[in-house]
């Protein structure tokens, strides 16, 4: 009698994407991996490890850097790519700025966070990549609810929400022209749940700020900011120290904290099971408007 395997939910979820992986690897010819030193970013890689184990990882990973994120995120990035032996790349936004492409916001809800998009477009036409793989995920946010896992991009490294290619069957069309590129998201079908899951079966390191730490932070429109000088303050937002831990990193102007006991992965799975908000919503760059990500990502954001 024939044996027959069922996969679990986690086991089917990291099927797909190393199925993914190894289709951008067969499709495209210069790849890069877009790496935040966030948790989606580090499942993604960790996934594109086993995908093409025992060969190391076939393309680099690439950081595009604000120059305000957490310490703790660069400390991690640059550890842990030396751990796994990872050509990093990265793109800097401050030479940006510096070079007259961007221009920094003022005043007291400044975020370089938006000037990320021109760096990125930057990289990926210096890098000559034909497609960068993202952990972007469709339950974070309504625009990324929209992606394919093959996420075509014009010449102008922009996206359109209402033109993209069918994926019937897991067939992936990734044809292109000259200077046109892919975006794919290989985790596209996963939870914040099932992440947290899956870090703790793999048992994989994350940067600390994931587990609650004591922290300066203040109160901002609702949401815990870390105390920083990236940061101007307002008379009246006290700086207190408080117990938080991040359930997002990204730059430091735009990603509030919330307060919390959970210092281990099991209890930040039963945190995120119980609570009522997404992980995005401390989130002050989502906050813009009500389109402020899709339109971010039309620019050729993440």
């Amino acid at each position: 009698m024939q044996k027959t395997y069922s996969l679990t939910h986690l086991q089917e979820l990291e099927a797909e994407a190393i199925y993914v992986l190894r289709e951008v690897a067969a499709q495209f010819e210069r790849v890069g991996l877009l790496f935040s030193g966030g948790k989606d970013s580090i499942v993604v890689s960790h996934l594109a490890r086993k995908a093409f184990f025992p060969a190391k990882l076939p393309f680099p990973l690439v950081h595009i850097d604000t120059g305000h994120n957490f310490p703790e995120t660069i400390a991690f990035r640059d550890s842990y790519c030396r751990k796994i032996g990872a050509e990093l790349i990265v793109g800097s936004v401050q030479e940006s700025i510096d070079q007259g492409k961007v221009v920094e916001e003022k005043g007291y809800n400044a975020s370089r966070n938006v000037l990320q998009t021109v760096t990125l477009l930057d990289t990926i036409e210096r890098e000559k990549f034909d497609a960068v793989i993202g952990g972007a995920r469709r339950d974070e946010e309504k625009a990324r609810a929209k992606e394919r896992f093959f996420s075509h991009r014009d010449e102008f490294g922009q996206w359109d929400p209402k033109n993209q290619r069918p994926e019937l069957w897991n067939i992936f069309n990734g044809r292109k022209q000259f200077g046109e590129h892919f975006r794919v998201f290989p985790i596209s079908n996963w939870t914040e749940m099932d992440v947290w899951q899956y870090i703790l079966a793999e048992n994989i390191e994350l940067p600390s700020l994931y587990f609650s730490h004591q922290r300066e932070v203040f109160a901002r429109d609702g949401v815990l900011m870390a105390a920083s000088d990236y940061i101007p303050r307002r008379d009246s937002e006290k700086v207190e120290k408080k117990v938080v831990r991040f359930r997002t990193i990204g730059d430091i102007t735009c990603t509030g904290a919330v307060e919390s006991a959970a210092d281990s992965v099991e209890k930040i799975i039963a945190e995120v099971a119980a609570s009522r908000t997404t992980e995005r919503g401390t989130r002050a760059d989502d906050k813009r408007s009500e389109a402020a990500m899709e339109d971010r990502k039309k620019d050729g954001y993440f």
